[in-house]
């Protein structure tokens, strides 16, 4: 397959050069748009599919990105994956360094760093970094899986816990580096974090089943559920957030955003074709075997067994996808039915130019733009 180039930006959606245009007091709660029910966000993870190098998946991320600015999307978060031939976004903060000095007004963040793979320091002087380079944009999402197999696990943690067990720990460490206060006696009292500005990335806990949202709620922070790849414990799990959230310095109220898998096209059967590319990457992962995002044709080829076909059938009855209203009303019942506070849209199929068309026609039919892609 030849590989082409990201689209175009209309001259429409270039970023404003007024910051506060769209960065507000709150760096928590979602901006509202248009006449969008709620606030909208996309999750992306510079997808490379097959036939494209590295390089223009990351490209198409960045136009990506400049046109989600331009729809009203509220933030734009990548995630940290590692030995996956289909994911290029391996380094959240040096992706999100890149995206912040193509965007003007757009929330960027990690969706999210997988803390356990790293020193709690370092993640502080990454995002203390990202802050000062982009004032009052910057989230910082922690995860505790490793974002990858185990043997790739091992090899980032040299020298580290092997484990997420002491995962609360890691977070309480984390903050006191970026809030600079931890107390007197502590064996890092007299370290810091530089750089450090007037302000510091709120934290948001990421999670798939109950552990992290209880804690985000013991802890009073913002909680993200992957709703896209675990959608029978969202509902538990935002109840147990809610339950045991307790106010904080950051937040009065439990805020829950949840992720979800979705594709818009022309008609339900496109977006179906569309949306199996990405399926069958999955299964490939799941087996042992990951890959770039595979063609739709080589979707249609592949010779599923039985229980592959199921695989695939399951991961698909939890995307929202077809025409534009269709996801529209989609997203709109999940957001209802979870209570969640904030929408983030996921897309991983093949092709940069259908992924980009899908994320606009999202955001017209969910009323954040009047108008949306050609």
């Amino acid at each position: 397959m030849t590989s082409s180039a990201a689209p175009a930006i209309d001259p429409s959606t270039e970023p404003s050069s007024d910051p506060s245009a769209v960065v507000g007091t709150d760096p928590i709660r979602g901006v509202v748009r248009g006449t969008a029910p709620a606030p909208l966000s996309i999750l992306d993870l510079a997808t490379i599919g097959s036939g494209y190098t590295a390089g223009e998946a990351l490209g198409a991320t960045t136009e990506l990105a400049r046109s989600a600015e331009g729809w009203g999307y509220h933030r734009f978060w990548v995630a940290e994956h590692h030995g996956m031939p289909g994911v290029a976004s391996s380094s959240p903060a040096v992706l999100l360094a890149h995206l912040g000095a193509h965007t003007s007004t757009l929330r960027l963040g990690s969706g999210g760093v997988m803390l356990p793979n790293h020193s709690p320091l370092v993640v502080a002087e990454q995002f203390g970094l990202l802050e000062a380079l982009h004032p009052g944009r910057i989230d910082l999402g922690l995860g505790r899986a490793p974002g990858t197999d185990q043997a790739t696990a091992r090899a980032l943690r040299r020298g580290l816990p092997d484990g997420a067990e002491d995962f609360p720990e890691q977070v309480a460490e984390l903050t006191h580096f970026l809030d600079g206060d931890f107390p007197a006696g502590h064996p890092y009292a007299k370290l810091s974090a530089v750089p450090k500005g007037d302000g510091r990335p709120p934290v948001w806990l990421l999670g798939s089943s109950g552990f992290s949202a209880r804690l985000a709620g013991q802890l009073g922070l913002p909680f993200a559920f992957a709703h896209h790849f675990s959608a029978a414990n969202t509902e538990p799990a935002l109840d147990l957030y809610r339950a045991s959230f307790r106010p904080s310095a950051v937040l009065d109220a439990p805020y829950a955003l949840i992720g979800i898998g979705a594709v818009a096209a022309d008609d339900e059967s496109q977006a179906l074709r569309l949306a199996r590319t990405a399926a069958l990457a999955m299964l490939r992962l799941r087996l042992g075997f990951p890959s770039a995002i595979p063609t739709p044709e080589e979707a249609e080829a592949y010779p599923y067994s039985a229980a592959e076909a199921e695989f695939v059938d399951h991961w698909l009855s939890n995307l929202v996808l077809g025409t534009p209203t269709e996801v529209a009303d989609g997203l709109e019942a999940v957001r209802k039915r979870t209570g969640a506070d904030e929408l983030m849209v996921t897309s991983h199929i093949h092709g940069h130019e259908l992924r980009h068309r899908s994320y606009g026609l999202i955001a017209q039919a969910y009323g954040l733009t009047a108008e949306g892609p050609v």
